[in-house]
C-alpha cells in the first residue's frame, strides 16, 4: 500500500507545571492509504487527544517523539516547497468556523486568498468562476453568499464555506476537527453528507474527529478510539461500533440515545466517575473498568488483533496474538466493506 500520510510512534507531551508534564497522544501510528481514499473517525470523549492528533497531522504543532511523513517525507524536515505543497493538499476544517474569518473582510477574502496563493486562476474571471463552484458544490448560491461579512452569514453557512474553500485546493486529506458540533441538528446531516461526497466524488481522504459515535458511523468506513491519549480499539467502523470490545468502546456505545424507550442502553454497567488511581503505569481506563485485572495496574497493555482488520489495547485478549502492525484502522481496506449509509444502515 502506497502511504499518503503516515503517523509513525507519535507522541505528544505538555508542559504541565515546574518539572511536570501531561500527555496528551501516546504511541498512535496511523496510515493513510494514497491509492484507496478512505473516511476515518477518530472518536473519543474530551480529553482523549483528539484535537492534538489533528494539529500533528496538520504540521500546526511538531509530535514530542515519532514523526509525521507525508508521500515519504518527514512533515517537519520538508523544503519550503515541499510544505507549501503539504498546506494546499492536507487542509483543515476546524470546529468553530467564525474564529476563522475576519470579521473586517467579506466572505470572498478568505475564498479568494488560497486562489492567489497557489495561483489557480489566470484571471478574475476564472478566478470567480472557481469560487462560485466550490460554493455551488457545498450547496451555497454564490449571489446569496459573496459580499457578505461574516456575521451576516448562519453558523451553518460559515462552516460550508469553510468546507468550499477546502475544495478550491483540490486537497489530498481534509481533516475536519468536530465540523458540525457548533452547528444546527438540521444542518449537520448536510455537511457531513457533503464531506461524503467529497470523499466519494473527488477522492478527497476525510479523518473525521469525533466525539459523536453516531455520525462516525454515518459517514465513516473506519475508526480509532482514544482515551487519554491511547489507542483503545480501531478497526471499520461496522465492527467496532456494532460490537465493541474494548471496555471504554462499550461504554461510549452504551451512551448512544436509542429511539425505543424501553431498550437498554448498556447491557452492563460502567462506572462513568473515576476512581481513586492506583498506578499510572497501567491501563489508563483501569479505575472505570469493571473487568479490570491485576495486570491492568501496572503494565499498559500492548494491541491485540481480534480480527484481521481489528484490534484492542486490553488485557483481556491477552490469549491472543498481538496485532502483527501497529498500523490503525485506515491502513484496513475501506473498500471491501460497505459504508453504513451505502448500506443503508442506522443505529438502533
Amino acid at each position: 500500500m502506497t502511504a499518503l500520510i503516515e503517523l509513525v510512534g507519535v507522541a505528544k507531551t505538555y508542559a504541565a507545571g515546574f518539572r511536570q508534564t501531561t500527555t496528551a497522544l501516546s504511541d498512535v501510528t496511523l496510515t493513510l492509504s494514497k491509492d484507496v481514499p478512505s473516511t476515518t473517525a477518530i472518536a473519543g470523549e474530551s480529553g482523549s487527544g483528539k484535537t492534538t492528533l489533528a494539529r500533528i497531522m496538520l504540521g500546526f504543532i511538531a509530535p514530542t517523539r515519532g514523526e509525521v511523513r507525508y508521500r515519504g517525507k518527514n512533515v517537519q524536515r520538508m523544503s519550503g516547497a515541499e510544505r507549501r505543497d503539504f498546506r494546499r493538499e492536507v487542509q483543515p476544517i476546524f470546529q468553530d468556523p467564525f474564529d476563522v474569518f475576519n470579521p473586517f473582510y467579506r466572505i470572498d477574502h478568505v475564498l479568494e486568498i488560497p486562489v492567489r496563493r497557489y495561483r489557480l486562476a489566470h484571471s478574475r474571471s476564472q478566478a470567480k468562476a472557481l469560487i462560485e463552484d466550490a460554493l455551488k458544490r457545498v450547496g451555497l448560491r454564490p449571489q446569496d453568499t459573496l459580499g457578505r461579512f461574516p456575521h451576516e452569514l448562519s453558523g451553518g453557512q460559515r462552516q460550508r464555506v469553510m468546507v468550499a474553500r477546502a475544495v478550491l485546493l483540490r486537497p489530498k486529506l481534509i481533516v475536519a476537527d468536530e465540523p458540525v458540533s457548533m452547528v444546527d441538528a438540521s444542518l449537520r446531516a448536510t455537511i457531513l453528507d457533503e464531506l461524503r461526497t467529497l470523499n466519494r466524488e473527488l477522492g478527497i481522504s476525510i479523518v473525521y474527529i469525533t466525539h459523536d459515535l453516531t455520525t462516525a458511523y454515518q459517514i465513516c468506513d473506519n475508526i480509532v478510539v482514544l482515551y487519554q491519549g491511547h489507542v483503545a480499539e480501531a478497526g471499520s467502523v461496522e465492527r467496532v461500533i456494532r460490537d465493541p470490545r474494548h471496555p471504554y468502546t462499550q461504554l461510549l456505545v452504551s451512551s448512544i440515545p436509542l429511539p425505543e424507550a424501553a431498550r437498554s442502553w448498556g447491557r452492563e454497567e460502567i462506572k462513568a466517575e473515576f476512581a481513586a488511581p492506583r498506578a499510572s503505569v497501567g491501563c489508563r481506563f483501569a479505575p472505570r473498568c469493571p473487568h479490570a485485572l491485576d495486570v491492568c495496574w501496572s503494565e499498559l497493555p500492548p494491541r491485540f488483533a481480534l480480527e484481521p482488520d481489528r484490534l484492542a489495547a486490553c488485557h483481556l485478549f491477552r490469549d491472543l496474538p498481538l496485532a502483527p502492525s501497529a498500523d490503525l484502522a485506515a491502513s484496513f481496506a475501506p473498500a471491501e466493506i460497505p459504508s453504513p449509509r451505502e448500506a443503508g444502515r442506522g443505529l438502533g
